[in-house]
Formats: C-alpha cells, sequence, structure tokens
C-alpha cells in the first residue's frame, strides 16, 4: 500500500466511526428526550434525503473546489451539526439538521472514495479495497461502545462526535499536496439504469427500506429488550458483524450457478431471521442477539448481490452510471424505511419492526420470481466476479470493479 494512502485511510476511519456513533445515539437520545418512534423515523428519513441528493451534487462540489477543500468544509459543517443537535433538543431542528448531515456524508464519502480510486494501483487495490471495507465495518462497530462509555443524556458524547469529525480533517490537511483529478463527467438516467437491471433496482430500493429501519428504529427494538446502553451496543455491533459472516459464501454462490438464485437465498434467510426476531418479541435477549447477528447475514450482502446482478448486464462504459443508479435507489428506500418502521412500532410495538422488514424482503421475493420468469436464463459473465461490498459510492464501485476483473491472458 502507498503511502500517501495512509492519511485518507486514517481519515476515512475517524470520519466512520463518528458517523456509526451518531446514528445509534440520535435514537437513544430522542427516545430518552420524549420524542415519539415517528419523530426518530423522520429524522432517519431526512438524513436519508439529504445523502440521496448529494449522489448527484456532491460531484459538482468536488470539480468546483478540490478534494482538501470539500472534505474539510463538509466535516466542519457536520461538526457544528452534531453540537447544534445537542444545544438545542428539538425534534423539528433536528430533522433539518440530519438533512444537512445526509448531504455532508454522502459528500465525504464520495470525496474519500474517489480519492482512494485516484491513488490506488493494479498492483494494490484489492489490498487497499479489503482494508477500506475492514476499516469501515470496525469503526462502525467499535464506536457504538463509546456510547455507554460516556452516556446517552451527556454533553460529552456529542462532543466525541464532532470532535471525531474535525480529527478527520487533520490526516487530510497535513498529507501530500498532490491533488486527485476531478470526478469524470456522467449523465445521470434512471430510465437507462432501470433498463440494465430492473430486479437490482428494486433490490436496492427494497434493501434501503430494511437496512436503514435497523440502523435508525433498532435501538428501540434493542431497548423494549431490556438491554441497558452497552447492551444495545451489543446488538447493533452484533447486527454489523452479522454482515460480515455470509458476504462471500453468498458471492461465491452467485459466482458459481445464479445471482437470482443468491439473491433469492439471502432474502429468504433475511424473511427468516426478520419473523423470529418478531416472534420472540421483547421476551429473550439471547434470542435477540442470535436473530439480529442472522438478519445481518441475510439482510446486508443483498446490496453487493444487486449491484453484481445490475454489473453482470451493463456494458464496461456504464459502471458509474450504475453505481450512482443503485446508491439513488438505496437512498430513496432509505428515506422511507426509517418512518414505515416507525409507524409499525407505534402501532403495534416493536417487535413490529421486524413485521415490517419482512414483508418488504417478502416483495423481492415476488419481484425476483417475476422478473425470472420475464428474462430466464441470466448467468454471470465470465470476465465478471462478485465483490463484498457495502453500500457505497459510485467511485469505489468503480474502483471495485477494476479489482474484480482478472487479468486478461496474454496472447500468443
Amino acid at each position: 500500500m502507498p503511502l500517501a494512502l495512509l492519511p485518507l485511510l486514517i481519515a476515512a476511519g475517524i470520519l466512520l466511526a463518528g458517523n456509526g456513533l451518531q446514528g445509534t445515539l440520535i435514537t437513544l437520545r430522542g427516545t430518552s428526550e420524549g420524542f415519539s418512534a415517528l419523530d426518530i423515523g423522520l429524522i432517519g428519513a431526512s438524513y436519508s434525503t439529504g445523502f440521496l441528493l448529494a449522489c448527484i451534487y456532491a460531484p459538482r462540489l468536488l470539480q468546483s473546489v478540490g478534494h482538501i477543500r470539500t472534505f474539510a468544509a463538509l466535516a466542519a459543517l457536520s461538526a457544528v451539526c452534531t453540537l447544534l443537535m445537542v444545544l438545542a433538543i428539538d425534534s423539528i431542528l433536528w430533522v433539518a439538521l440530519r438533512f444537512v448531515m445526509g448531504f455532508c456524508f454522502s459528500g465525504l464519502f464520495t470525496t474519500v472514495e474517489s480519492w482512494i480510486n485516484s491513488k490506488a494501483k493494479k498492483q494494490n487495490r484489492a489490498r487497499v479495497l479489503s482494508l477500506y471495507r475492514m476499516i469501515d465495518l470496525l469503526a462502525v462497530t467499535g464506536s457504538q461502545f463509546l456510547i455507554p462509555a460516556f452516556g446517552v443524556m451527556s454533553f460529552a458524547i456529542f462532543s466525541v462526535a464532532a470532535m471525531l469529525y474535525c480529527l478527520s480533517i487533520v490526516p487530510i490537511s497535513l498529507s501530500d499536496r498532490s491533488s486527485p483529478k476531478p470526478p469524470e463527467n456522467f449523465k445521470f438516467d434512471l430510465k437507462a439504469i432501470w433498463a440494465i437491471s430492473p430486479l437490482a433496482c428494486f433490490g436496492c430500493f427494497t434493501i434501503g427500506l430494511t437496512n436503514s429501519a435497523f440502523r435508525n428504529i433498532g435501538p428501540l427494538y434493542a431497548q423494549d429488550v431490556g438491554f441497558d446502553e452497552t447492551g444495545i451496543a451489543l446488538f447493533m455491533s452484533v447486527g454489523i458483524a452479522g454482515g460480515i459472516l455470509l458476504q462471500y459464501p453468498l458471492g461465491w454462490l452467485s459466482d458459481r450457478f445464479n445471482r437470482r438464485m443468491s439473491l433469492m437465498i439471502a432474502t429468504c434467510g433475511a424473511i427468516a431471521a426478520s419473523i423470529t426476531l418478531s416472534a420472540l418479541g421483547t421476551t429473550s435477549q439471547t434470542g435477540s442477539l442470535i436473530g439480529i447477528f442472522a438478519f445481518g447475514a441475510f439482510a446486508m450482502p443483498l446490496y453487493a448481490l444487486s449491484a453484481a446482478h445490475a454489473n453482470d448486464q451493463a456494458e464496461d462504459d456504464q459502471y458509474v452510471l450504475v453505481a450512482a443508479g443503485l446508491m439513488f435507489f438505496f437512498s430513496a428506500g432509505a428515506i422511507g424505511g426509517p418512518f414505515f418502521a416507525a409507524v409499525f412500532a407505534e402501532q403495534f410495538g416493536s417487535p413490529a419492526i421486524f413485521v415490517y422488514t419482512s414483508l418488504m424482503h417478502g416483495m423481492l421475493v415476488v419481484f425476483t420470481i417475476v422478473r425470472s420468469l420475464a428474462r430466464p436464463g441470466l448467468s454471470p459473465k465470465p470476465d465478471r466476479r462478485f465483490v463484498a461490498l457495502i453500500r457505497t459510492s459510485p467511485q469505489f464501485l468503480r474502483l471495485a470493479n477494476k479489482t474484480a476483473k482478472p487479468p486478461k491472458e496474454p496472447k500468443s
């Protein structure tokens, strides 16, 4: 790995830790302040709305002022919003602030990942890709335990999150002065993206509906089960860690047999885990931990499986278009996911969150069957391999596609 990437990866780890911490913190602090489940859902939906808009506009910002200035401005703005949230406890204000933060973090991820893409070389792409993924998952998982360390009701925990955002600017600012090229121009055409793979588009939309519900409303379920702050952090961490377990086995299956079948297996597994969690209700902490691990194991690989299916149908010059479009559909689903899950929780109790996720995943199963009948016989192209990725930016998926292609055989 080139030393030029080290400051960038350090900055990414600090930034991801702060973002992972704040996602759970906002739900727990909002509940403690008397916010309803619907309020929490709207706050989560607002973040996703800002994230979606930045998918379209963040590349323009990078083109205007460059990577370092974009990163510094968005990280500083995120820190300001974080401190404003604890200075003024108001659900309507929090909705507005989380919208701004959603835009900022989408722009920050695009900045970091396009920078990595510009610095990585053919010889080290796989290592950089794996290292970035590990940093992401470890940072988000580990940051959950800062909540019981400082307490949900303290000013300090929000200060820690703001400090992490500010601290992430330091490695970027002190790195070498080489500036990555601005992102390539491309036409954002949703109709063209849907034509490439309706199943992948619908799959990413569904995944946005369900994964955002887990991240934003899941802490309410854990709280009702009887977990304390440490237990809630463990519950969320176990769900995220579960997402690592079946990434490669399901990817191996999709590479060698059928992408749609792998997508169907993973979706059915997520349904089974959701039904188990809803059936357990709030009666068993051990059962809840096992259930959420299984949910993460089956639900979180769905994005990568959908992206692999779409890229099988795409031409070489359509990878960025596909990545941007799938991110758009994911974000569109993530806008509604926390709101709908919150409605289920308010009407039927927190275990109904997982009734909601099972229904959404059920729609994906039906749509997969419909698409299999409409366009049968699709299989992976010989030069496409599965890459185990969480939801990511167009720039980083392009890097992943370069990594996934095997080297061409020399001509004889």
